[in-house]
């Protein structure tokens, strides 16, 4: 947790702070989980629904975030308006709903439908998180908690291929299930209800969470209860055309990553399985469990390297950490699926998670450092529409285009994943590059020394 002491600089005290971090946290995991449970169940899915590689990375990706890309934005500007929590609580209920509905599909159609209900649920949570923390705990102590949250990523996805693998193992092997009204069901649909199911008891207690003060309208307004308004559309697009450059080097560099990010997310488990012969529920488990441990270690490890940094007088700090990331990925992930053996491919799983997970969280605390409280739940929209633009979107498809269209053969999977780095990890270093002085340039004016 990250400790800060009761009602500094007129924060929550760390109790209530970290008891929202905590929901929060637990509200990302079980996202991931919902969003991510999928890349177990390629096989069952594409063998029902007589599908392609390309066309499973539509449920996978474009599906979901079609809608959750496109009502971040909105959702976003409600959330620098009204109560943020009550927001997200929707939100959670919505998606473990159409999770579970997702278990009801009968058809391709039936299935993608229900992605996209999954996509517009989420798109409530990390905007609205990312201004909530933005209240809850003082500048030196955001990106920890930013760190912590993102956490949700490797908690939730590694378990996703972990909890995921299990559950339907476990439904695999024993008796059918039938459920009224929709009759006998296929392990992958239990799966899928299984999974969405703790959403909703979630939901329960972000219902009694206090809505966080918004730190800037006390400080301008000297009174807890009144608001400052919130700014325009125009004047959030003057702000960004203004400090451009700045932006573009988080925000661009995060895109780009996120389509190796997600590809590799949702490929790798059933690269081990074309490649190696591996069994389903092993490839989930052993590729999920480096998934929690390195991918955990990362996204700390990412979050904890920022305020030495900046301690020491680099106000670039979240941008360097990113531009490591991306230069220390590249080798991992292309020598990962290119391994001899299952066993070298898990042990490369490692690195590769680790740097895959140590950057998101760097960069959404970039942007928060440059951003005015009330433009940050929109600003942080404005990022998620990028990086899942590219990565959710783009991310699990660029990998089967690759498979199907260049290389035309499903055992060229693994061709696909070592390429995807080669072409991705110069560009997220060339956009951290070019944005280094602006970025230093918008934080003196922001927080001048």
């Amino acid at each position: 947790m990250v400790s800060s002491p009761a009602g500094a600089d007129g924060y929550p005290p760390a109790a209530t702070a970290n008891y929202a971090l905590i929901l929060l946290l637990l509200a990302y995991i079980l996202s991931f989980i919902d969003r991510n449970v999928m890349a177990v169940l390629i096989g069952p899915i594409r063998a029902d629904f007589a599908i392609s590689d390309f066309q499973y990375s539509l449920l996978h990706g474009f599906a979901f975030s079609m809608f959750y890309i496109v009502m971040g934005l909105p959702i976003a500007r409600l959330a620098d308006r009204h109560s943020r929590k009550w927001i997200i609580t929707a939100g959670l209920v919505a998606w473990s709903a159409m999770t579970c509905l997702c278990g009801a599909a009968r058809s391709f159609g039936g299935l993608f439908l229900a992605r996209v209900g999954v996509g517009i649920g989420e798109a409530t949570l990390s905007p609205s998180a990312f201004s909530m923390l933005g209240d809850l705990f003082p500048r030196e102590k955001l990106a920890r908690a930013l760190a912590i949250y993102s956490l949700g990523i490797t908690l939730g996805g590694g378990m996703a291929y972990v909890v995921g693998g299990a559950v339907y193992a476990w439904f695999a092997q024993g008796a059918p299930v039938t459920l009224p009204l929709l009759g006998e069901m296929r392990p992958w649909q239990m799966t899928f209800i299984a999974v969405g199911a703790p959403g909703l008891l979630l939901a329960v207690f972000f219902g009694f969470l206090p809505e966080p003060v918004r730190r800037e309208d006390v400080a301008r307004t000297g009174t807890p209860g009144e608001q400052e308004p919130a700014p325009s559309l125009a004047a959030i697009m003057a702000h960004l055309k203004a400090h451009g450059r700045a932006y573009l080097a988080p925000i661009g560099a995060a895109s780009v990553l996120s389509i190796l990010g997600y590809g590799t997310m949702a490929w790798y488990p059933e690269f081990l399985i074309r490649s190696f012969d591996m069994p389903r529920a092993e490839a989930g488990s052993q590729f999920g469990l480096m998934f929690l441990l390195a991918g955990s270690a990362g996204a700390l490890a990412g979050g904890w390297s920022v305020e030495p940094l900046r301690r020491r007088g680099y106000a670039d700090a979240p941008l360097r950490i990113v531009l490591l990331v991306a230069a220390l990925w590249l080798l991992p992930a292309v020598a990962g699926p290119m391994s001899g053996s299952a066993e070298l491919a898990i042990w490369w799983a490692a690195p590769i998670v680790f740097f895959l997970n140590a950057h998101f969280g760097v960069g959404v605390a970039a942007v928060q450092f440059m951003t005015p409280n009330r433009m940050r739940a929109q600003v942080s929209a404005l990022m998620l529409f990028f990086t899942n633009l590219f990565g959710l979107a783009f991310g699990p498809s660029a990998v089967a285009m690759l498979t199907d269209f260049v290389f035309a053969d499903d055992q060229a999977l693994r061709y696909a994943l070592a390429l995807l780095p080669l072409l991705v990890c110069p560009l997220a270093i060339a956009l951290v590059v070019q944005g280094m002085r602006p970025y230093r340039e918008c934080i003196a004016k922001k927080h001048p020394p």
